[in-house]
């Protein structure tokens, strides 16, 4: 059979798939070969309706993007996830990048509760920034979803860009794509304006979307970043994950030796100090289960799939082993649980803390001074 491509894109067509390159729906397909006009989906949502599709790449195919990158004289704005830093922070991108600036966007800052002040998440995100070995020229926090400060961040770009092109880069699942769209939007006014003629690179190593000075927003595929605890659940599941709506914080009051499931994703454990209130911030919709940290590994293995949800009945036959992390907290602290959520300790040096954190294998716990 005739390999088919997209007439947009070059990349061979497929109909399984739909975060792949090169996905059509079969009805889609047919009629392109009915008309001898056939493109992915992606490029024709991108003509039709002006709207920028994030299409996963290999690691080699992003990393000679990045030397691409590194090569040129630009503005490198790199989105991130609040929610989810370590799993959405690219490894090594300031070598890639050779000494280009670099904007650092905190994406889904609606999710985090109104209580949080956003300058304790931009100075978080930029040290944890520092600490990844690149020194942001700015931080700046937005929701692509509800369009909040998406005037603020064009500002920004324009004023650290001086006259050169900017590359976008990111993971999958951090909205990169619907933050671009935001922008494209804001720019022009109208999500309807712009034409396919706006687009002169629709190729899937990049979309150029030229700026009025010659230069170009350049928007790069979103990379797969291994210990995103999002690849460990089916599409249904994601939205434990990847929260649309602010997390309203919950506050359980813990014996030590008690546990606390988080559906069947991690498990966090009281392991000694004085009863206390751990309060917990994650998807509203996950449930929580309290229960003795003695006998809490039976409890899982009984229960994960059933009471303990996600992972699902059929998820948990691929979902990694739980892996242990312990720490002596002695100050007011998180418990992150990288891109589910977490857990506030209260502690002072006269009343120190020992809990554990429990999270998939590959999947990060970290500890960070406690945002509220």
């Amino acid at each position: 059979m005739e390999e088919l491509v997209c007439i947009g894109c070059g990349a061979k067509i497929q109909t399984q798939e739909k975060d792949k390159a090169g996905y059509t729906p079969q009805s889609a397909l047919e009629k392109g070969l009915e008309t001898g006009e056939l493109y992915c989906q992606r490029c024709f949502r991108l003509r039709h309706y002006n709207e920028i599709v994030d299409v996963n790449i290999s690691d080699d195919d992003f990393l000679k993007l990045l030397h691409e990158v590194g090569d040129s004289d630009a503005l490198v704005v790199n989105v991130v996830d609040i929610f989810d830093f370590n799993g959405s922070v690219i490894p090594g991108l300031p070598r890639f990048t050779s000494g280009n600036e670099i904007l650092l966007v905190g994406n889904k800052k609606d999710i985090l509760p109104k209580s949080v002040r956003d300058s304790k998440v931009t100075q978080w995100l930029t040290e944890r920034a520092h600490e990844e070995g690149f020194r942001p020229v700015a931080t700046v926090l937005t929701s692509a979803q509800n369009k909040i400060a998406i005037r603020d961040l064009i500002d920004t770009i324009e004023a650290h860009r001086r006259g050169r092109d900017v590359y976008v880069v990111g993971v999958t699942n951090v909205g990169k794509s619907t933050l671009i769209n935001a922008i494209i939007q804001e720019i022009t006014g109208d999500k309807d304006v712009i034409t396919t003629s706006r687009f002169p690179g629709t190729t899937l190593d990049k979309i150029e979307i030229p700026l009025d000075d010659g230069s170009y927003i350049f928007d790069t595929p979103g990379i797969i970043h291994r210990h995103q605890m999002a690849h460990y659940l089916t599409a249904r599941n994601l939205k434990y994950v990847s929260p649309k709506k602010e997390i309203k914080p919950k506050t359980y009051q813990l014996n030590p030796r008690q546990t606390l499931f988080l559906g069947g994703l991690g498990r966090f454990d009281f392991v000694s100090g004085q009863k206390q209130g751990f309060t917990a911030y994650f998807d509203n919709n996950l449930d929580l289960h309290r229960t003795k940290l003695d006998g809490a590994d039976a409890f899982y293995d009984k229960h994960v799939g059933s009471l303990l949800t996600p992972p699902s009945e059929k998820e948990k036959l691929d979902f990694p082993k739980l892996v242990r992390h312990e720490f002596t907290i002695k100050d007011k602290m998180d418990i992150v649980f990288s891109g589910l959520g977490w857990v506030r300790v209260n502690a002072d040096g006269a009343n120190p803390v020992v809990v554990a954190a429990w999270a998939p294998e590959g999947v990060s716990v970290m500890i960070r001074k406690a945002l509220i």
